[in-house]
């Protein structure tokens, strides 16, 4: 390949460990990948130093990375190179190899180009001899085991690089391969050392139980002898290529799971990102003997103290998971820690200074996370123990009276306050980052919340005491004013609303200032105090308007006028006196009230009512006025005039009654005809037990007005005996046939107009009596109900 040939190639990371900041322009210029986005791939190779592996990325890539010289045998790559393959949207890293004679003993570069490469790249192809597989430093084992542990640390579990969820392919190249072990048992080989290495990692927290599967992938294939089998070697290499650029091959390496979804005009960020994390990291570094031995007793020191603090703290848990506040937990808390820490440092002292500072401060993270939990449980409980407390103490203070509510909440909040403080700072342990701030904001928030709860029940209250107040000061005198209609009776109604409504309002806002309201919300309880004392009054009227109350009143209006003198006294009609204008002027006046009581007149004398009600959504101003609808206006005047003429008849009656005098000589005529009877009957036992015992009753009847009761109810029970006679005679004479049970049809115009006639007789009956109960004659009634049982006869 000549040299216009050759693809650019970049020193991504020289020898002294310096990343290059040329790789942006390479990208966008000498490889045109800046527009490619997330399309493109990224492979490195790995391995011992001398193996081919320049020479394999050549050969699968088309790449031109320099070649050993077989004939020196020395290093011939330094550092990590990286070009693009031929034809190809991919970027392949070339990385030193590993045990070299030029680094000797520092393997410091090698560990961290190996780390570099599993962190960055999707595919890792690990180039080894076959006889290197079984070996633990031969196959490059315990570098592995490194770098695994490294990576966990620092990108296992960070999210920030996203690396927990991408998974890395590890391709195993076993280099002249002679036939002899299969491919399948070489692998298996492989893949035990790989798990065992993984079991004996040191693992962060929080991935303990991790396995190697969720982070790599594993391929395996193998390549005849280069010198020996040069043409199996080239079409083995070939059939390798096809694995990274035939997507269609069933082992196509580059699968979107192993994707670092990094865009390539980002990848030299990325990747400078990654390098300056693994160059910062200090676990790269082999510690020597004395910082290993320091570590190994420093960790079991620490372990055999940690057991005990945690048999000291495990009492804590339960009473704190139940809600209970633990008594004297803060110090409790720091004696556990401080006996670990005491024993550990009785041991430990001893060793590597560094080395057991640095395991002290792990030790004291570990019992201060532990202890974390103990104390963010005890501040929930505190927080609930804190509001207990608010609620019942204020609950308390606003029972006795002429508490203020406000000067209670806050004092009872204050106290809830510092009780809260007190039992925070008493758990808060130094050499801690522990607050608890985020759970004091919380709690007053829930304290203001409580407070709010509580001071709109108390106004409730405050409120349902002032509508009683309202409505037992409106009750009487609305009452008394519509039981004397008259042109002034809607002023006197309004007159003691607006006296009323304003003293409310004054009541209202003395005591609404011990709440601490705010201006405009004073001004919204006093706007619906105002509709409610209006609510209040106009249920008062309508309660008071029914139609039995109503026409009720009516007729006392009518009475007096009709029934009573000028002077106020009952009326005694003569035959001479004029009945019909009395009754006239009387009924007409009563019926000029009913418009009266038809709506609420706010005009007079008050004027300014409806400014003070406005409506709105909720509430009708004008529809509140409205007491009686014109249908219920016509209904009660119909009912009035019939209950009017009532009392008309009776004193017409009243009139003939005094006009139909006996003459006195009727009187002795019947003393002298009759006497022979009188002795016959007062003489005869027989006649005169008979006497008196149809008598007695009858005369307790007549005495009663009961006559025309007992009368109605012996023809009633007449009628019934009669109707079943007939019914049992219908049986005796014309048998029934017995017929199926059929569902009963009404035809039209039948069973309706049945029960249509039976209600018309119950109304006209009891229209009968509501008439003669309104005259107060027992002698009318009886005969309308004569009148209407003749006619029902008929």
């Amino acid at each position: 390949m000549s040299s216009k040939e050759l693809l650019p190639r970049l020193h991504l990371i020289d020898d002294e460990k310096r990343f290059s900041n040329e790789l942006s322009t390479y990208i966008s210029d000498k490889w045109d990948l800046k527009d490619a986005g997330f399309n493109y791939n990224l492979a490195a190779i790995f391995g011992s130093q001398s193996t081919g592996k320049s020479t394999l990325l050549n050969r699968l890539f088309g790449t031109n990375f320099d070649v050993m010289n077989e004939t020196a045998r020395m290093q011939t790559t330094k550092g990590i190179w990286i070009s693009q393959g031929k034809d190809m949207k991919a970027l392949i890293m070339d990385v030193e190899g590993t045990d070299g004679r030029e680094r000797g003993e520092d393997q410091d570069f090698e560990r961290k180009s190996a780390l570099f490469s599993v962190a960055t790249s999707e595919v890792l192809i690990v180039n080894m001899w076959e006889h290197q597989v079984g070996l633990y430093n031969g196959a490059n084992m315990g570098l592995l085991k490194t770098v695994f542990e490294v990576n966990l640390q620092l990108f296992g579990g960070n999210l920030d690089f996203g690396f927990f969820y991408e998974k890395t392919l590890l391709l195993f190249v076993i280099r002249d391969h002679v036939g002899s072990t299969p491919l399948a048992n070489l692998s298996n080989t492989l893949k035990a050392d790989l798990e065992r290495i993984w079991q004996g990692l040191s693992k962060p927290e929080g991935l303990e139980d991790c396995k190697i599967s969720d982070y790599f992938d594993f391929m395996f294939t193998t390549l005849p002898h280069k010198l020996l089998q040069p043409e199996q070697f080239e079409v083995e290499t070939q059939k390798l290529r096809n694995r990274f650029v035939d997507s269609k091959d069933p082992n196509y390496v580059f699968q979107p799971q192993y994707s670092k979804r990094v865009p390539a005009d980002g990848l030299h960020v990325y990747a400078g990102a990654i390098w300056e994390k693994i160059m910062t990291n200090k676990d790269l570094d082999l510690p020597t003997q004395q910082e290993l031995l320091a570590q190994f007793r420093c960790e079991e020191i620490a372990n055999a103290a940690f057991v005990v603090f945690k048999d000291q703290i495990k009492e804590f848990r339960h009473p704190i998971e139940a809600g209970h506040l633990v008594e004297g937990l803060g110090p409790k808390m720091k004696e556990a820690r401080d006996v670990a820490t005491k024993s550990f440092d009785k041991d430990a002292s001893r060793y590597l200074p560094a080395v057991y500072q640095r395991k002290r401060t792990e030790m004291l993270t570990k019992a201060n996370s532990m202890l974390e939990s103990y104390f963010v449980g005890q501040l929930k409980n505190l927080h609930k123990k804190a509001v207990s407390n608010f609620t019942t103490q204020l609950q308390q203070a606003l029972k006795v009276e002429g508490t203020e509510f406000g000067k209670a909440a806050a004092k009872t909040k204050q106290e809830a306050v510092d009780f809260f403080l007190k039992g925070a700072k008493a758990i808060k342990l130094t050499e801690t980052d522990w607050e608890y701030e985020e759970e004091l904001y919380q709690f007053e928030n829930d304290l203001e919340e409580l407070t709010t709860v509580q001071r709109e029940k108390e106004l409730a209250k405050m409120l349902t005491g002032l509508e009683k107040l309202i409505k037992k000061e409106l009750d009487e005198p609305v009452k008394l004013a519509l039981d004397q209609p008259g042109p002034g009776m809607w002023g006197r109604i309004m007159t003691t609303y607006r006296r009323t409504s304003e003293d409310a309002e004054l009541l209202l806002k003395k005591k609404a200032k011990t709440f601490e309201l705010k201006e405009e919300e004073e001004e919204q309880l006093t706007v619906n105090l105002k509709r409610q004392s209006w609510v209040l009054l106009t249920m008062k009227v309508q309660e008071e308007s029914v139609d039995g109350l109503i026409l009720y009143k009516l007729l006392n209006r009518f009475e007096e006028k009709f029934q009573r003198d000028s002077h106020g006294l009952p009326r005694v009609w003569s035959p001479t006196d004029d009945i019909d204008t009395p009754f006239r002027k009387a009924r007409e006046e009563t019926i000029e009230l009913i418009p009266l009581y038809a709506k609420i007149n706010t005009l007079d004398p008050v004027t300014d009512i409806h400014l003070a009600l406005e409506s709105s959504d909720d509430f009708d101003f004008d529809q509140s006025l409205q007491v009686l609808s014109e249908t219920r206006q016509q209904e009660l005047t119909t009912q009035f005039k019939r209950k009017a003429d009532a009392s008309y008849v009776e004193a017409k009656r009243s009139v003939v009654a005094t006009q139909a005098k006996i003459p006195y000589w009727v009187g002795v005529a019947l003393i002298v005809l009759g006497w022979n009877e009188f002795v016959t009957l007062i003489t005869s036992p027989l006649y005169l037990s008979l006497t008196m015992m149809l008598g007695l009753p009858l005369g307790a009847l007549w005495y009663l007005g009961m006559l025309d009761l007992v009368r109605n109810m012996g023809w009633r029970a007449y009628e019934q005996v009669l109707v079943l006679g007939r019914e049992r005679l219908r049986d005796v004479v014309h048998p029934p046939e017995p017929v199926p049970v059929l569902v009963p049809t009404v035809r039209q115009g039948g069973f309706e107009e049945e029960q249509q006639q039976d209600r018309k007789s119950v109304y006209h009956r009891q229209s009968a009596r509501s008439l003669s109960q309104g005259t107060g004659d027992n002698e009318g009634t009886g005969i309308e109900l004569d009148a209407f049982e003749s006619k029902k006869t008929l």
